[in-house]
């Protein structure tokens, strides 16, 4: 892993959005690159048609004013954004990572993510956004943009971080599962972790052999299948086994999924 890339928003989530990406730098050796992308929302406050009462000379002054108050708010924007990626990357150096820059974006953030992406490893983004406080029962629809417009790993963090030993992988034997067994068999980034792989459903020896293979390549301490739903298996055993991190596959049952992430309260790793 050479380059990861944490997405901030200045919302609660912004903090340990920064402080995942420079645990998973600092295992790695990844640099950081800090992204603040300004939307596009709100943008302009200039009518395309204004009301028939007005003259001429009212109109063109009123497009005059509000084309002003565009300019201030953009440039209010800006100034804000860019002292919040400056407190995000003086965060993250103090942690330790040395190799951080940051990079202020006009636009969409899947877009800017899917440019990005040739030359990035890992994406960083909170579970919610800016209304994060507004919407506590709902996860940030930025984070199921992304997950689904991306091939690289998404790592979603929690509110808060906190460290990381015991690591859960929800496997499914889906193709994404398997992708994210075998980058945590080659990769850095889970060495040496207590990796634990738990499979929901009936046993039946084809699933007891995919489970204990996938165990096998990551070394993994514990290798389980429960009968039951994932959306409520999965967060029972987070909470029961004090579990730290987990992995997902990306695809799948949208609503399951996004159902899991919310249930646990800890950073959930998406792969692709």
């Amino acid at each position: 892993m050479t380059k990861i890339i944490a997405f901030i928003d200045g919302s609660i989530y912004s903090q340990s959005v920064c402080d995942h990406a420079a645990w998973a730098a600092r295992r790695t050796g990844a640099a950081i690159e800090i992204l603040h992308v300004l939307g596009r929302r709100g943008m302009s406050s200039v009518p395309d048609v204004f009301s028939f009462g007005l003259a001429t000379q009212a109109r063109d002054a009123l497009h005059a004013e509000l084309a002003a108050f565009d300019e201030q708010k953009r440039r209010l924007g800006e100034r804000r954004g860019l002292a919040i990626l400056e407190q995000a990357a003086a965060r993250v150096r103090e942690s330790g990572v040395g190799d951080v820059t940051t990079r202020l974006l006009n636009g969409d953030l899947v877009e800017a993510a899917q440019t990005a992406e040739a030359t990035t490893d890992l994406f960083v983004m909170g579970k919610r956004g800016e209304a994060a406080d507004f919407a506590r029962l709902h996860l940030g629809s930025n984070l199921e943009r992304v997950a689904r417009a991306v091939r690289k790993p998404v790592l979603a963090a929690s509110r808060a971080f906190a460290g990381i030993e015991r690591v859960l992988v929800a496997f499914d034997a889906s193709r994404s599962i398997m992708q994210a067994i075998d980058e945590m068999a080659t990769g850095r980034l889970f060495r040496g972790l207590d990796n634990r792989v738990l499979m929901v459903g009936p046993e039946t020896t084809e699933a007891r052999r995919q489970v204990e293979g996938a165990a096998a390549r990551i070394r993994a301490t514990e290798a389980r299948i429960v009968p039951g739903q994932p959306d409520a298996v999965i967060p029972a055993e987070v909470d029961a086994k004090k579990i730290e991190m987990l992995v997902m596959g990306a695809y799948g049952h949208s609503r399951i999924r996004a159902l899991v992430i919310r249930a646990c309260k800890i950073p959930v790793m998406l792969f692709r």
